[in-house]
């Protein structure tokens, strides 16, 4: 065990913080509406935190720590070209701002008031399904964390029981998640996850500073500089992908970055909690902050741990680190555990224990979020509409708390029985598209044109759903597995095929380092030459192949074969790694299926997947408008569903008389205080000053001027003492905002009068609390 009772002392306090916060929302999550939305009397630092530190979670910090121990600093480069998009958005309040004005709890229940009951129940299906499945598999990678963080055994004895600790720790980490959720509901959820927030970044601030001055710069700068070339880690035009960073693929990200906006509902609840709009929209625009200062954790951490993976001086490291990630059974778990396995190695006694509870407080900030997300979603929006007669507060609550559970549950048993393997890039890729790829038609569609109809809405769904699915599924899939042509095999001495491929004249050019691999870590190979026959068709690549001599080399790349196959020859039997292999070289035979497999195959291996979700977005937009305008003619009450003019609500009314001043056109209306000017000049003076870097440093590049890995390695330092420069300034300042905003929170919350019909049903395309109102003027 790496922890001592200092660190674990560190970890208790927080949680008993963490659940006496929670104790005191319960006498407020009485309501529905303060269950769901904290009867949407949040401010915009207290969610800002909140929700950022829910978005986080130790999968998304996993994720980023696995991706950047590999690229290191190349990625920050190119995100930099999406700044003026993420400007505009934000001072546009682009679907956040009108999807708050709706005063609606789920994003189903907006397509209930906007376009009819069933689809808000298919949406909602679609979105829970999507949701929990794609939620499933997050306890089982925060529980691997912790046990090699925290150094715990596989198996633990309690009053004479032998237990495993991966089971149990899952428990415990869901049960912790669940205790907040059902005490507070989305309160309790905003309010720890401030706590966990702000705890969150002052750690990670604390073990930024260890790292850059335990390691030093020069020796993090000469691990990086290791990198072969192609796969630099330093410099973005480095990459051996040039080809794919033009400019539509940053035309199409910024497209996907409007298209998207809200379409996740995993936070939904505080899509909902904001105090009115232009909280709402305050929020979006301090929320840039996250992405471009306080992720800095996500870099710093994975090189330096590089550096002990790669310096003589921490050989000894190195090779324990290394022996853990052997142990296990898949490469892909093995990167997933290094960086635990070498934090727990690399912070000192005390630090470790910050570094654990502030991890902590990332795994329950974003489980309470998903679990009260997903199970209040399967309640209000698939069970919900189909009642006559409405629950009871108690009632209603209750169903939602076992939803929630139910969620819970589900988690912990897909947690247990899934085995990563290499599809779990697309299993996730998959669940969290079906929704989005067809949800932003309708969303904005719904919340911008007042000519938007049902059936287009339903049309537009569809379409963006099966082709976003489509995409993904093509783009992972072995083409051998359902293509026909020319196919080379590769089975082990069991008969189990190892590699299936189908082949084409391109493969002649992939370099030898890209080579598929055989097995796990046995060796990789690769086609020296095909010969090429006449056939009645060709494919898109080539002819059928008739003879192909194909390299093999071992895992140390000290030992190479070379063997040729034919269509009119048995397979070739080899031995690689202790094992023995056999070839075979197929031709498949086309069938009905064979025009739509082509296809298949020309998107896989001609449309990269930037483009593919590009034109599943263009055809959803199209199909919306195209299906809208040939309806019927009618116009839906816009100022009815936004709460304008004669149907605003007191306190949220926008006075939006008069002509408008040029800085209200370029996005500061007439809500933004002088305050609230100030904030956002700073906001955004941050990304326009790099996206200007970003274009002279790129033009300078494209003109031919070279710029050395050295100097790119310099540049990255100086950038990392800046955003460190200003990440402390962001978190003293969010820190504080958010403390205010929680004391405001709770003094709202004891003068608040809950509405009872504020459920989330609507009647006659209305919320059910303002059904029987009558406009205004």
């Amino acid at each position: 065990m790496t922890m001592n009772w200092i660190d674990w002392l560190i970890v208790i306090l927080l949680l008993v913080v963490l659940t006496i916060m929670s104790i005191r929302t319960n006498r407020y999550a009485r309501s529905v509406s303060g269950f769901l939305a904290a009867n949407r009397c949040a401010g915009r630092y207290l969610i800002t935190i909140a929700y950022g530190m829910a978005q986080l979670g130790v999968i998304s910090l996993v994720w980023f720590w696995q991706q950047n121990y590999d690229v290191g600093f190349t990625s920050i480069w190119w995100g930099f070209m999406e700044g003026p998009a993420l400007i505009l958005i934000a001072l546009t309040g682009w679907v956040v701002y009108r999807f708050r004005q709706t005063r609606a709890m789920t994003m189903a229940q907006f397509f209930e008031i906007r376009y009819s009951r069933n689809f808000r129940v298919f949406a909602g299906l679609v979105a829970f399904i999507s949701g929990i499945i794609n939620y499933g598999i997050f306890p089982a990678v925060a529980a691997r964390f912790f046990m090699h963080l925290c150094g715990l055994p596989e198996d633990i004895t309690i009053i004479g029981v032998e237990l495993g600790m991966f089971p149990l720790l899952m428990a415990m980490l869901l049960g912790t998640a669940l205790l907040f959720v059902f005490l507070g509901g989305q309160i309790a959820v905003m309010v720890t996850d401030f706590i966990q927030g702000s705890f969150g970044n002052i750690v990670f601030l604390v073990v930024i500073f260890f790292l850059l001055f335990h390691f030093g710069w020069d020796r993090i700068s000469a691990a990086m500089l290791e990198a072969p070339p192609g796969r630099s880690m330093v410099d973005p035009f480095d990459l051996g992908k040039e080809e794919n960073f033009n400019i539509w693929y940053w035309v199409i990200s910024v497209i996907v970055l409007f298209y998207g906006m809200l379409g996740w509902q995993g936070t939904s609840g505080y899509n909902a909690s904001a105090l009115n709009a232009h909280e709402a929209k305050m929020s979006n625009i301090l929320n840039g902050w996250r992405f471009r200062v306080l992720m800095l954790i996500t870099i710093v951490l994975p090189v330096c741990i590089k550096v002990m993976m790669t310096d003589p001086a921490h050989a000894d490291q190195a090779v324990m680190i290394q022996s853990v990630i052997d142990q296990q059974p898949t490469a892909a778990l093995g990167a997933e555990i290094r960086t635990p396995v070498a934090t727990s190695m690399a912070l000192p006694a005390g630090l470790l224990g910050l570094m654990c509870a502030a991890m902590l407080g990332a795994f329950i900030s974003t489980n309470d979020t998903y679990l009260h997300a997903w199970g209040t979603i399967f309640v209000q929006d698939v069970i919900l509409p189909f009642r006559k007669k409405p629950l009871s507060p108690k009632a209603h609550l209750w169903i939602l708390r076992l939803s929630i559970l139910g969620v819970a549950i589900f988690a912990f048993f897909f947690s247990l029985l899934y085995t990563p393997t290499q599809y779990i890039a697309m299993f996730l890729a998959i669940t969290g598209a079906i929704f989005v790829g067809g949800a932003g038609s309708a969303i904005i569609g719904g919340l911008y044109w007042k000519r938007g109809t049902t059936a287009a809405a339903w049309t537009a769904m569809l379409a963006g759903m099966t082709l976003s699915g489509f995409g993904i599924v093509v783009k992972q899939l072995p083409d051998a597995d359902y293509w026909s042509g020319s196919v080379i095999t590769i089975s082990d001495d069991q008969g189990n095929r190892i590699v299936r491929s189908t082949l084409h004249e391109s493969d002649l050019e992939i370099a030898a380092d890209k080579w598929p691999v055989i097995g796990e870590t046995d060796g990789r190979w690769g086609i020296t030459s095909m010969s090429f026959q006449d056939g009645d068709w060709k494919r898109y690549d080539s002819a059928p192949v008739s003879v192909l001599d194909f390299k093999i080399v071992d895992a140390n790349e000290t030992h190479a074969q070379v063997h040729r196959l034919s269509t009119d020859s048995d397979s070739v039997e080899f031995s690689l790694g202790g094992a023995n292999w056999s070839a075979r070289l197929l031709q498949q035979d086309r069938t009905v299926l064979s025009p739509f497999l082509d296809l298949c195959q020309y998107v896989s291996t001609h449309v990269t997947g930037q483009v593919m979700t590009f034109w599943s977005i263009l055809v959803a937009v199209l199909l919306y408008i195209l299906v809208s305008l040939l309806g019927p003619r009618r116009e839906f009450n816009m100022d009815r569903l936004l709460h304008r003019g004669q149907y605003a609500i007191e306190g949220e009314a926008v006075d939006d008389e008069g002509p408008r001043t040029w800085l209200e056109k370029l996005g500061f209306d007439r809500e933004f205080t002088t305050a609230d000017r100030w904030v956002t000049a700073v906001t955004l003076a941050w990304p326009i000053f790099w996206t200007i870097v970003f274009i002279v440093l790129t033009t300078w590049r494209l003109a031919g001027n070279e710029i050395d890995a050295e100097t790119w390695a310099g540049w990255w330092k100086w950038w990392t003492w800046c955003t460190l420069g200003a990440a402390v300034i962001v978190v003293v300042w969010f820190t504080i905002g958010g403390a205010l905003d929680v004391r405001n929170l709770f003094r709202r919350l004891r003068s608040y009068e809950a509405n009872a019909l504020d459920d989330g049903r609507v009647v006659e395309h209305r919320n059910a609390d303002e059904a029987d109102t009558e406009p205004r003027g």
